[in-house]
């Protein structure tokens, strides 16, 4: 069991580690990879000293208990050891974000667990389990866990072995204090499994306090995070540019630094070598790269006049730890001597970042595209629902109607009265209201049929002939319910003029006048005279509809923007929608334009003016 001396260690670790999660997560600063994995290092090592602690204070004979305490300190046995080769390789790598493919590293501890904490129904961990440890006998698993552990720590020793060498004097000393808190957990784990002395089940927890100390000082006190974006961008600044100067008969004459670290490691070219037997010791990308240069070295050469191409170029970061691919605007300018060819300077200019900028942009401008959809999508949305409101209104009331006749028709059976005739006038009406209803299932039908085209092609339109008896027999049928419910009155302005045959989509029309009129009931609540007029007035090729009400009006600051942008007079019982997809109906698929003014007698005249496709002339009628 745990000894005085090793309870007090652990409460003094314990509250060191507590103390420096608290202040970690209480800090506002940016957490970077390497942070976020010693913090989970830190929490798994202190979940395993709690229970630790916990079992110091547990009654031995209570076996429950001790397994319960003996099964928490497996998080930190499983996930110590992947947690420290992790940070080894973020170290490593300088990632700031972890890699899916890290993920798996997560799949053993994860499964050690679970077998650690169902292992009363297989007995794979323990085959015998006991606070004595001359008592205990372990599983088969024990050889699995025990082996990914001290993968996990040599991977992380020989990772960071790797980049010793070939680090400066400030990183190495980073490294030094990163293998150190490897190799003492690493050192305790093999004395445990090989020595036959046996070693207090507190040993492996406090090595890894070694790990955790020197990790922190190793991240925090020596700013490993902050030397990473210095060295970056010093790399970048020595890759950035290049230029080579040739001969005319290819002959490297000069190349400066950049070039000699960059391309000259890639393709092989170095000063008083031909540029073209350098193409048969490259490989791939390089290859193709330099083959392209010596073709557009060729063709400069011929037609005398300078010439520039991009180039991207997979190369090795300065580490070669990975590959990266970079852009490079290649300008070839050929040299004259007394008129005389003589050969080439070509100068190379690192236009990655722009070809980032240039991408970022694009996809700015996606997002502002797809963004710019969703909105129209929306507004596509709340016209359906608003314009499918009154067909379903209408439904309801026919419903109501055959609900009303066939409750007459049970009441009257058996009344002598009742004559078969009164029945039949019974089933017309229904039948009546029935068409009425197909009628309005039909016109839904249609507007989910042309909002549909509209949310796959704005350019998509059923286009046809109609005229405008039937519009206005179409609008009165399907707002005949609205208005009946509201007391309002719809009245026809008793105005003579030809009869006018337009040319588009009828449906379009219907939904920008049901919600005129709707508008004009909502109007027309506080009025007492609730009419409501519809009239039509022609003036050359333009034919204009209207939709007059005697409500309150509409506020001259309001009127000015009302077709412009979403606003209502509604309050929060309107969202502005159906006048400005009204507008966009009667611009996009008639040309036409949205007008409002003033009511003489009070209220608002709301129309619409469009281009009449067809005029029958010679015969009159009224609207």
């Amino acid at each position: 069991m745990i000894s005085s001396t090793e309870l007090f260690l652990l409460l003094v670790l314990i509250v060191f580690f507590v103390s420096f999660l608290v202040y970690s997560m209480a800090s506002k600063r940016r957490m970077r990879l390497v942070q976020k994995l010693y913090d989970a290092f830190c929490a798994v090592i202190l979940v395993w000293m709690l229970s630790l602690v916990g079992m110091r204070f547990t009654n031995p004979e209570n076996q429950v208990g001790m397994y319960i305490w003996d099964s928490l300190t497996y998080i930190g046995v499983a996930f110590a050891p992947m947690f420290m080769l992790q940070i080894a390789l973020a170290f490593v790598s300088g990632r700031e974000r972890m890699p899916k493919r890290w993920m798996f590293l997560y799949i053993v501890p994860v499964i050690t667990n679970l077998v650690v904490w169902t292992n009363p129904l297989h007995h794979l961990h323990y085959r015998v389990f006991s606070v004595i440890r001359s008592e205990l006998t372990f599983g088969p698993y024990i050889l699995i866990s025990g082996a990914y552990t001290y993968l996990c720590l040599i991977a992380g020793m020989v990772v960071l072995l790797r980049v010793f060498r070939q680090s400066s004097r400030f990183h190495k000393m980073q490294i030094l204090l990163l293998m150190a808190g490897q190799l003492v957990p690493l050192t305790v784990s093999i004395c445990a499994t090989f020595l036959t002395t046996g070693m207090s089940i507190a040993a492996t927890p406090i090595s890894f306090s070694v790990t955790l100390v020197c990790n922190y000082f190793a991240i925090y006190r020596l700013h490993l995070l902050d030397v990473v974006p210095i060295a970056t961008q010093k790399v970048l600044d020595l890759i950035s540019d290049g230029y080579l100067m040739l001969s005319e008969n290819g002959l490297v004459i000069d190349t400066n630094l950049p070039f000699r670290e960059t391309f000259g490691k890639l393709y092989g070219v170095s000063t008083n070598r031909n540029i073209r037997e350098c193409t048969a010791c490259e490989e791939n990308n390089s290859k193709n790269a330099l083959n392209y240069l010596i073709a557009s070295l060729h063709a400069c050469a011929e037609s005398g006049a300078p010439m520039a191409y991009e180039q991207s170029v997979i190369m090795q970061t300065k580490d070669g730890s990975a590959t990266e691919k970079r852009y490079y605007m290649v300008e070839i300018t050929p040299l004259e001597i007394n008129r005389q060819f003589s050969g080439h300077v070509v100068i190379f200019k690192d236009v990655t970042q722009i070809k980032k900028s240039m991408q970022q942009l694009q996809d700015g401008q996606a997002r502002l595209m797809e963004q710019e959809r969703l909105a129209l999508l929306g507004q596509m949305v709340g016209g359906l629902a608003h314009n499918l409101k009154t067909p379903i209104m209408s439904i309801s009331g026919c419903a109501s109607s055959i609900e009303q006749l066939v409750r007459e028709a049970e009441e009257s059976q058996g009344d002598p009265e009742v004559t078969p005739e009164d029945y039949g006038e019974i089933y017309d009406e229904m039948a009546s209201w029935l068409d009425k209803i197909r009628q309005s299932c039909t016109y839904m039908s249609d507007i989910i049929t042309a909002i549909k085209g509209q949310a796959a092609n704005v350019s998509t339109s059923d286009e046809r002939e109609f005229t405008l008896d039937e519009l206005i027999k179409r609008v009165t049928l399907l707002m005949r319910h609205e208005l009946l419910v509201s007391g309002c009155k719809l009245i026809q302005e008793q105005e003579r003029c030809p009869r006018v045959t337009l040319r588009g989509d009828i449906n379009n029309i219907v939904q920008v006048l049901n919600n005129l009129i709707g508008n004009a009931i909502d109007a027309e609540r506080d009025s007492e005279k609730k009419d409501i007029y519809i009239g039509m007035k022609q003036n050359k090729d333009e034919l204009s509809i209207y939709i007059r009400d005697t409500g309150r009006g509409i506020p001259p600051r309001v009127r000015e923007r009302l077709f412009q942008e979403m606003v209502t007079t509604k309050g929060t019982k309107g969202t502005g929608l159906g006048l400005f997809i009204s507008n966009s109906v009667i611009r996009g698929k008639f040309g036409g334009s949205m007008w409002a003014e003033d009511a003489p007698g009070g209220g608002t005249i709301i129309g619409f003016t469009i281009p009449v496709a067809n005029t029958m002339t010679g015969k009159e009628g009224s609207l």
